[in-house]
């Protein structure tokens, strides 16, 4: 039987890897005005979509497509952070509106992972 501690240490590590080491300054563009966002946003999903992927085919390889929800959501939850016309607009470091938001980002990608462990398990 798979531990789903170890799953759920896996999925930290791949938020970690996508979103902080793999993150280059070209995806940083994500909050980009007009559709000029959507390609930087993208590259950095497929990024998440790309590690869910491994996860998922190591665990439970019939969930593969939980990779393509993982972009998805990613995508969407990026884009309402980032967006200049949504919490984008409280970029400022040294307000707490943008820390607020930050945590609520993180934590959003964090509920979602512990939505796909509970979901590996049940089909384990």
């Amino acid at each position: 039987m798979v531990n789903i501690f170890e799953i759920l240490i896996v999925f930290h590590l791949k938020h970690f890897l996508s979103d902080f080491l793999f993150q280059n300054s070209y995806m940083l563009k994500k909050n980009k005005a007009g559709f000029d966002f959507v390609l930087p946003l993208a590259s950095h999903c497929l990024v998440h979509g790309g590690f869910t992927l491994l996860i998922c085919l190591y665990y439970a390889p019939f969930l593969w497509w939980l990779a393509i929800l993982d972009f998805a959501i990613h995508f969407m939850i990026d884009r309402i952070k980032s967006g200049p016309k949504y919490l984008g607009r409280f970029n400022d470091l040294s307000k707490n509106s943008f820390w607020n938001i930050l945590g609520l980002d993180q934590t959003a990608h964090h509920l979602t992972h512990l939505g796909f462990v509970y979901y590996i398990a049940l089909h384990l």
